[in-house]
């Protein structure tokens, strides 16, 4: 078994996020994301089908937060971290979002870790 960290730090999106009435419009959003992923063996063949590809992990991020938005950043991270669960590959990971344009002096954000 080769187990590996898989990241995916600030990335950016312009989503309805909040339950405020500001918060109707799209903000920028952070989202990071560092996944324990396991494989049966190191990769050997040096080719993206042998492991966990990233780009369908930004893509559905992308697609999650596209949508009608989130009232709560808890809600949003759940959806991530259950997105990335689906692969069963994944044995652990760690969701984090940020809004950092909220507050002049300060971001705010939510962040769990999940896992099997």
């Amino acid at each position: 078994m080769a187990e590996y960290a898989i990241i995916l730090d600030d990335l950016a999106v312009a989503m309805r996020l909040g339950i405020h009435p500001h918060e109707a419009v799209p903000q920028r959003v952070l989202l990071s994301v560092r996944m324990t992923v396991a494989y049966e063996q190191a990769p050997d063949a040096d080719t993206i089908a042998q492991v966990l590809d990233y780009d369908a992990l930004r893509d559905g991020i992308h697609a999650l937060t596209a949508g009608e938005g989130f009232a709560l950043q808890e809600t949003l991270v759940e959806r991530v971290a259950a997105l990335c669960l689906a692969d069963p590959r994944v044995r652990e990971v760690r969701v984090r979002s940020m809004k950092p344009d909220v507050y002049p002096d300060a971001r705010v954000g939510c962040e769990i870790v999940r896992g099997r």
